[in-house]
C-alpha cells in the first residue's frame, strides 16, 4: 500500500512539474534583443522592453535583474492586465570600453522560470565615438 501511494505521489508530482506555464506563454515582448549600436564612454543609455499580456489574468512582475551591475532594469509596479501593455525600462552604464551583450531577467508572480531578454551594442572613448559619429550622423545613439 505503502508503494502504490508512494508511485501515485510521484506521478502527481510530475505531472504538476510538467505543467508548469512558461513566460512566453502568457506574455509577449517586443523584441528579444536591443542593439544600441555604438555608444559613448560614461553616458548611460536606456531602451524600454515592452512586456504585452497575452493571457485572460492580470500579470504581476515580481522582480526585474541584470546579468551585471552595469545594467539596471526597473519593474512596472502594477499589474499587467490581460491584453494591455507595460514597460520595463532597462539602463546600461556604458563604463567598460568593449562590445558588451548583457542579459536581463523578468520575474513574473506565480512561474518558476524568468523571462531572458539581451541588451547589446559597443561603447567606445569620447574620440572614436566622435569620428564614428561624424562618419555615420544617422547612427547617432538615441538614449
Amino acid at each position: 500500500m505503502k508503494r502504490l501511494l508512494l508511485a501515485a505521489s510521484v506521478l502527481f508530482m510530475s505531472a504538476a512539474v510538467m505543467a508548469q506555464q512558461t513566460p512566453d506563454e502568457v506574455m509577449k515582448v517586443n523584441t528579444e534583443n536591443h542593439n544600441f549600436g555604438k555608444i559613448k564612454q560614461n553616458v548611460p543609455v536606456s531602451y524600454y522592453f515592452v512586456l504585452t499580456n497575452t493571457s485572460n489574468k492580470p500579470l504581476v512582475v515580481e522582480n526585474t535583474w541584470g546579468s551585471c551591475g552595469c545594467t539596471t532594469p526597473e519593474k512596472p509596479t502594477e499589474p499587467i492586465m490581460p491584453g494591455k501593455t507595460a514597460k520595463v525600462k532597462v539602463q546600461y552604464n556604458a563604463a567598460a570600453l568593449a562590445p558588451f551583450t548583457k542579459d536581463v531577467f523578468i520575474k513574473l508572480a506565480g512561474i518558476e522560470a524568468p523571462k531572458k531578454v539581451l541588451i547589446s551594442g559597443e561603447v567606445l572613448d569620447a574620440k572614436a565615438y566622435d569620428a564614428h559619429v561624424a562618419a555615420n550622423p544617422q547612427s547617432k545613439s538615441k538614449s
